[in-house]
């Protein structure tokens, strides 16, 4: 009789792209080590997912309907009027998962940054790459809280490198934390290609409203001046692809990650948001790099100053960027791949209950 495969559970949060898209290399290392992922997420997450899995099970959880403020100042007041109902969302996102446990017979969980999908029936891990939660004065606050939700799960898993040469510097590295952290090395859907540029820029924008519109005007009213072929991609999770042309610019809706990473490998700039799974990306693609990090965002704020102060990627605020901004590009050297393998097989243990 043929074994039946031990179901897990996989529910990336939807707050942009970043949380799904770094989950793809998860789920294919499951069903590469004879597992059964089922996803669970909401939104353009589970969109992406769906498109990029057609063949997988997937279950709509309950949204915490987080939007940014249209101000980078008022970013942390608008998450703190959202609490509320992040607290209900995440409330009802545990009923959920304990109804799914149950009818799906699920033998364990990965959530990358969802509060309230874990089950203490079967093996549940954390994905995040913030044992450090960034957010100004109330970091220490912020902090406290998150680890203390993480602390919930059997294991934390973080998506980087554990010694002095990593990606997300003192996000995802800290002394005061008690549960069993793994580092599983940088996370990436994309492999390096050795191709001749095609495009002088990528645009590659992601993220809630409004601040992803708002980007995306700003770089279609500075880069109709650039003399050379530009690819814009919005971000926008819809059903069908649109391709329009303005002038120099090519803007896609959105790309599948088999055309993205055709896209970054054939372009010679990337500019981005800096939020860490575009990090770990631009990375493994050893790409050159310019970020524009969302207003208000401590965390992706701190991440762009961190590589801008490496020498590595430039970068500036929203407000400020033009096309001039560009010109420091050859003072910096770009990101580089992380010579990093993990044992998946090794990893999925604890579902094996080994």
């Amino acid at each position: 009789m043929k074994e039946q495969k031990k179901r897990i559970l996989v529910a990336p949060l939807n707050w942009g792209l970043g949380h799904a898209t770094r989950c793809i290399p998860i789920i294919n290392a499951l069903l590469d080590n004879g597992f059964e992922p089922i996803i669970a997420s909401d939104g353009v997450a589970l969109a992406l997912l769906r498109k990029e899995f057609p063949l997988i099970s997937s279950i709509e959880l309950p949204s915490y309907n987080v939007t940014y403020a249209k101000k980078g100042k008022n970013f942390k007041m608008k998450l703190l009027k959202d609490s509320p109902k992040v607290l209900k969302a995440v409330k009802e996102e545990k009923k959920a998962v304990k109804k799914i446990v149950e009818i799906q017979n699920i033998d364990g969980i990965i959530s990358d940054n969802r509060l309230g999908v874990y089950s203490k029936k079967v093996p549940s891990v954390f994905i995040t790459h913030q044992l450090n939660v960034l957010s100004g004065t109330t970091t220490w606050f912020s902090t406290k809280m998150h680890q203390k939700i993480i602390k919930k799960f059997n294991a934390c898993w973080v998506p980087d490198t554990e010694g002095e040469i990593n990606l997300s510097g003192i996000l995802g590295h800290t002394e005061s934390f008690d549960i069993a952290t793994t580092y599983i090395g940088p996370l990436s859907r994309f492999e390096k290609k050795l191709v001749e540029p095609v495009n002088e820029i990528l645009a590659l924008i992601s993220g809630p409203e409004p601040q992803r519109s708002l980007l995306v005007d700003k770089l279609l009213n500075e880069l109709k001046h650039f003399n050379g072929k530009v690819i814009l991609v919005k971000g926008l999770m819809e059903d069908e692809q649109t391709i329009q042309v303005m002038g120099n610019i090519t803007v896609y809706n959105f790309m599948t990650s088999k055309l993205l990473e055709k896209t970054i490998n054939e372009s010679e700039l990337v500019i981005s948001r800096s939020g860490y799974t575009t990090v770990m990306d631009l990375a493994k693609l050893n790409k050159k790099a310019f970020f524009i990090p969302t207003p208000g965002q401590f965390e992706q704020e701190y991440l762009a100053e961190r590589l801008t102060e490496l020498g590595l990627v430039p970068s500036c605020t929203q407000d400020e960027f033009s096309i001039d901004k560009l010109d420091v590009l050859k003072h910096f050297e770009g990101l580089k791949a992380f010579d990093y393998t993990v044992d998946f097989g090794e990893l999925f243990s604890l579902f094996k209950g080994e």
